[in-house]
C-alpha cells in the first residue's frame, strides 16, 4: 500500500512541476518569437501558456496535500514535516510551514494572478503591451518552477522504518490558527506586486511610458498592498497570541522583509496620483514598482536562505543564491530599461509650489523611501559586517525605534495636509480655512490624553497628529458624502481616506501601547492574589490538558472574576516546549498573562505569572480592519464629476495624462489642461 501511495504522488506532483518549467519556458520562447518578429497572431498563444502553468501548480499543491493529509512519509517533506498527532487545520498549513511546500504555494498564487491577467485582458492579448507583460509574467513562474525542479524540490524520496511518524511542523506554527491565514495573505500580496512589475517592464520595452500602464494596474497595486496590509497585520497579531513575549511588532529581520515593500508600494500608491494628474514621476514610479518587486524577491531570500535567525524564517537550504541571483538580475535589468528609455521618461509637468497636492505627495514619497531605507539598512547591516569582517552584531529595537519614529510622526502630519491640498497651488487662507477643523480635533484629542493622564512629548504627538490627521480624513468623507451620497464612501480619493483613518487607529494604538504599559512578574501560589494596574488577579491553580499533538500545562488565573490560562505546551514529535499567553482582550486595555514556568501540581503548586497591562491593543486590530475596509472601498469607481469649465475638459488619451476618477471630495474630478488654471471652489 505504500508503494502504491507514493507511486502517485511521486509521478503527479514532480509531472505538474514539470509542466508548469514546460510551460513557462515555452511561454517565453513563443512570446519572445512573436514579439520581436511582430507576429501579434501568435501573441495570443500566451494564454495557452499560463493555463497550462496553472495546471502544473495545481496538480503540484494537491498531491503535496494529498500526500500530507494521508501521511504519506514516502515523500521527504511530508517525513520532516508531517505527523499523525497534527490536526487536521495545521496539517492542510504545513504547505506553507516549510521551505519547500511554501514555493509551491508561491508559484500557484503566481500562476493564479498570471490566469486572471489573462482573464482581464482576453480582448487585448494581441497587444504588445500585454504580450510583455506576460512573458515578463513567464520569466517569474519559470524561475521558482525551476527551483521546485532542482534546488527546492519537494517530492524527494524517502524510505521510513516500520512505524515511522514525522515530528510535525514547528511547534510555533501549530500554535494558533492564525498560521492557516497570516502566510497565504502575505504571499497573495507579495506575489501580487508582480503584475504591476510585469507592466512597468512592458511599458519601458515598449516605449509606452507615459500613464497607460498605470490605468492598467492600478486595481492590481491597490489589491496587492491590500493582501499585504492584512498580511502584516495578522502577523502582528499572531505573534502578540503566540511568540509569549507580549509584543506584536519586534523589528525582526522577517517582520522587516515584509514591511519593506509595503512601504514602497505605498509610496507608489500616492505618486502614481501625480503622475496621473500632472504626468510627472515617471522614472519616480517606474522606479517605486520595480524596487517594491525586488523588495519581494529580496524578502524571500532573507525568509529562505537561512542567513538570518528568526522565529519567522525557514532553515538552511540552496536556493539562497539562486534567489539573490534573480533578486540582483531583475535590478540591472530594470536600471538598463530605465536607462535606455530615459529620453522619453522626461515629465511635461513641474511642481508649481510645495504648497500642493503634488508638492505634498513627493514630500510623502521621500519620507516613505526614507523608511524603507532605515529599515533596510538595519535589516541587512549585520549580514554585510558579517560577509566582509566575519563579525557577528545585531541591530536592535532602540536603532529603528529611534529612527523610525520621527519619519512616522512627519507622516501623520503630511497625512492630515495633503488630502486639503488643491493641484498646483494653494494660499495660505485657504489652507487655514480647511485645516481648521482638522486643527481643532487633533487639539482635543491632545487634551483627553492629558486629562486621562497621558504625559511623555512622543505619545502626546502621536495623539495629537493622530486627531488632526483623522479629523482631516473625516472631513474629506463629510464632504463627499454630502455631494455624492453613499458614493462618497468608495473610489480611490474616498477609499483612501478610510484607509487613513484606519492607520491613525494602529498609530494611536501603538502610541499608547507603547508608551503606558505596566508589567509585574508574580510568583503565586494557590490562593494567592495581587493586584496589577488596577486589576485583581488570583491564582487557582493548575491543570493539565493532553492533545494528540501536545501536553498543555495550564495556570488558572482569575482576572476580575474572569478566569484565563496561560499555558507550557510540550509538542511531543518534536520534543519543544513554548508558552503561550491568555489575553483578557477590552477596548481600552488588555491584561496579558504569560506563564514563566510550569506549575508543579505535586509540590508547592507555585507558578511564575508575568502580567502585562497594555492600553489600546485592540485598536491595532480595529484599525487593520478599517484600512482593508478601506483598499475594498478604494476598488470601486468613484463617479467622474463634470468639468466645472471648458478649461476642465479632459486631455487626449494616449501617452498623455489620462483622467483620474472624480471620487474625491476637493481638488479632484477630471485633469485640467496641462497650462489651465485650477476651477475655483465654490463654498457650500
Amino acid at each position: 500500500r505504500r508503494r502504491r501511495r507514493r507511486g502517485g504522488t511521486a509521478a503527479r506532483g514532480p509531472a505538474g512541476v514539470v509542466l508548469g518549467v514546460a510551460a513557462s519556458v515555452g511561454g517565453v520562447l513563443t512570446l519572445a518569437v512573436a514579439l520581436v518578429r511582430r507576429k501579434r497572431h501568435l501573441l495570443a498563444v500566451g494564454r495557452s501558456y499560463v493555463l497550462l502553468a496553472l495546471l502544473g501548480a495545481v496538480v503540484s499543491v494537491v498531491a503535496m496535500e494529498r500526500a500530507l493529509i494521508t501521511r504519506d512519509f514516502t515523500v521527504q517533506y511530508v517525513a520532516d514535516n508531517g505527523s499523525h498527532a497534527t490536526p487536521a487545520l495545521f496539517n492542510v498549513a504545513t504547505l506553507w510551514a516549510a521551505l519547500e511546500g511554501s514555493l509551491l504555494l508561491w508559484v500557484l498564487v503566481l500562476t493564479g494572478y498570471m490566469a486572471l491577467v489573462v482573464h482581464k485582458f482576453r480582448h487585448r492579448l494581441d497587444d504588445p503591451l500585454v504580450g510583455w507583460a506576460l512573458l515578463t509574467m513567464l520569466v517569474v513562474s519559470g524561475f521558482f518552477f525551476l527551483l521546485l525542479l532542482g534546488p527546492a524540490n519537494p517530492f524527494r524520496a524517502f524510505d521510513p522504518p516500520p512505524g515511522y511518524d514525522g515530528p510535525g511542523p514547528n511547534p510555533l506554527l501549530q500554535n494558533h490558527p492564525l498560521m492557516a491565514f497570516h502566510p497565504p495573505a502575505l504571499y497573495l500580496g507579495y506575489v501580487g506586486f508582480t503584475v504591476p512589475f510585469a507592466f512597468a517592464v512592458a511599458a519601458l520595452v515598449t516605449g509606452r511610458v507615459g500613464e497607460g500602464w498605470l490605468m492598467e494596474t492600478r486595481r492590481w497595486t491597490v489589491v496587492a498592498w491590500g493582501f499585504l496590509t492584512a498580511g502584516i497585520v495578522l502577523g502582528a497579531w499572531w505573534s502578540y497570541e503566540v511568540l509569549n513575549w507580549g509584543g506584536y511588532w519586534g523589528w525582526d529581520p522577517v517582520e522587516n522583509a515584509s514591511l519593506l515593500p509595503w512601504l514602497t508600494g505605498t509610496a507608489f500608491l500616492h505618486s502614481v496620483m501625480v503622475q496621473e494628474r500632472r504626468g510627472m514621476l515617471r522614472v519616480w514610479n517606474l522606479s517605486l514598482v520595480c524596487a517594491t518587486f525586488s523588495l519581494t524577491i529580496l524578502g524571500t531570500f532573507l525568509t529562505r536562505s537561512g542567513v538570518i535567525s528568526s522565529v519567522h524564517a525557514f532553515s538552511e537550504g540552496g536556493v539562497g543564491p539562486w534567489l539573490l541571483g534573480f533578486f540582483g538580475l531583475s535590478v540591472l535589468v530594470v536600471l538598463g530599461l530605465v536607462g535606455w528609455r530615459a529620453d522619453r521618461l522626461r515629465a511635461p509637468g513641474r511642481i508649481d509650489s510645495p504648497l500642493s497636492r503634488e508638492g505634498s505627495f513627493l514630500a510623502n514619497n521621500v519620507l516613505f523611501a526614507g523608511f524603507a531605507f532605515v529599515v533596510l539598512l538595519g535589516t541587512v547591516f549585520p549580514l554585510i559586517v558579517e560577509a566582509l569582517r566575519d563579525e557577528q552584531l545585531s541591530v536592535g529595537s532602540p536603532y529603528f525605534e529611534r529612527m523610525t519614529i520621527p519619519i512616522g510622526l512627519t507622516l501623520l502630519f503630511l497625512m492630515a495636509v495633503a488630502p486639503v491640498l488643491p493641484w498646483r497651488k494653494a494660499s495660505g487662507e485657504l489652507l487655514a480655512q480647511r485645516l481648521l477643523w482638522p486643527a481643532w480635533a487633533g487639539t482635543a484629542a491632545v487634551v483627553l490624553a492629558v486629562a486621562v493622564g497621558a504625559r511623555g512629548l512622543a505619545p502626546l504627538l502621536a495623539f495629537g497628529l493622530g486627531g488632526f490627521a483623522a479629523g482631516a480624513a473625516a472631513r474629506q468623507i463629510v464632504l463627499a458624502t454630502r455631494r455624492q451620497g453613499w458614493r462618497g464612501f468608495v473610489g480611490r480619493t474616498n477609499g483612501g481616506m478610510v484607509v487613513h483613518l484606519g492607520v491613525v487607529l494602529i498609530a494611536v494604538g501603538m502610541a499608547a501601547s507603547g508608551s503606558y504599559d505596566v508589567e509585574r512578574e508574580l510568583t503565586m501560589q494557590v490562593g494567592d492574589t495581587a493586584a496589577a494596574a488596577g486589576h485583581e488577579l488570583e491564582y487557582l491553580g493548575p491543570r493539565t490538558v493532553e492533545e494528540p499533538n501536545k501536553v498543555s500545562v495550564r495556570a488558572r488565573v482569575a482576572v476580575d472574576g474572569d478566569v484565563y490560562e496561560p499555558a507550557i505546551n510540550r509538542f511531543t514529535g518534536r520534543q519543544m516546549s513554548v508558552g503561550t499567553p491568555s489575553v483578557k482582550t477590552g477596548l481600552l486595555e488588555d491584561v496579558y498573562l504569560t506563564l514563566q514556568q510550569a506549575p508543579a501540581e505535586d509540590e508547592g503548586r507555585t507558578a511564575a505569572i508575568r502580567v502585562i497591562v497594555q492600553p489600546m491593543v485592540t485598536w491595532l486590530w480595529i484599525g487593520g480592519v478599517v484600512m482593508l475596509a478601506g483598499t475594498v472601498l478604494a476598488l470601486f469607481p468613484g463617479r467622474r464629476r463634470r468639468p466645472v469649465d471648458p478649461v476642465s475638459a479632459p486631455v487626449p488619451t494616449g501617452d498623455e495624462r489620462p483622467e483620474p476618477d472624480g471620487d474625491g471630495a476637493e481638488g479632484d474630478g477630471r485633469a485640467p489642461a496641462p497650462d489651465a488654471p485650477e476651477p475655483v471652489e465654490v463654498p457650500t
